[in-house]
């Protein structure tokens, strides 16, 4: 990664409510996500990966729950995370070709991020609400990675709803898999795609 991440701020430190962009204009204009199958080295590093990550949870978050985590598959722990839902699907006899592809899950990009959900009932913060900035997160860190020159894809994806797949990765009994967003470096150029019609949806009250 070329660019130099920014440092953040410390508590109470004055912020930026308008920030002028272009560039980010521009980025927002033309973001693609790239194709799984267009995925090749390199990946953000360590390092890199978790500087961008901070810079990803900076989403609006009410009542400062941090209602997410992050977890990093990278490395060999691609092959491992595969291996844990192949063996998922093998405890329901499932043929060679969907354990083989199970084991592919992580392999087709240098770096995953899980994003996890850990929105619960709270007294005051709706779970909805705590949903919605986990969305968040992950649309943020799409962008940070863009800004920062990799190219990026957020799935979903059979284990995100079973939950001896998501046992099998170490989430919790209550936390949920919000997507698994690929990293890496595009080897072809997106094109636009099809988009909803936004002028339909717009109104005014």
């Amino acid at each position: 990664m070329s660019l130099p991440i920014p440092v953040l701020p410390a508590e109470n430190e004055l912020c930026n409510a308008i920030c002028e962009s272009a560039d980010m204009l521009a980025l927002l204009a033309r973001r693609r996500s790239t194709k799984v199958v267009h995925f090749t080295a390199p990946g953000p590093s360590s390092e890199e990966l978790d500087a961008l990550i901070r810079l990803a949870a900076r989403v609006p978050d009410h009542g400062k729950l941090g209602p997410w985590r992050f977890v990093a598959i990278e490395g060999d722990a691609r092959v491992r995370a595969g291996e844990a839902l192949a063996s998922v699907l093998a405890k329901d006899n499932a043929d060679q070709a969907s354990l083989d592809k199970a084991r592919e899950t992580f392999l087709r990009a240098p770096v995953c991020v899980m994003v996890v959900s850990t929105a619960a009932a709270h007294p005051k913060i709706p779970e909805w609400e705590q949903q919605l900035s986990v969305g968040a997160v992950c649309f943020s860190l799409l962008l940070t990675a863009h800004a920062a020159g990799y190219g990026g894809c957020w799935l979903t994806g059979w284990p995100c709803y079973d939950a001896r797949a998501r046992g099998g990765l170490g989430l919790g009994a209550q936390e949920r898999i919000a997507g698994f967003i690929h990293l890496g470096a595009p080897t072809e150029r997106p094109t636009e795609r099809v988009r909803a019609d936004i002028g339909a949806r717009i109104s005014r009250f």
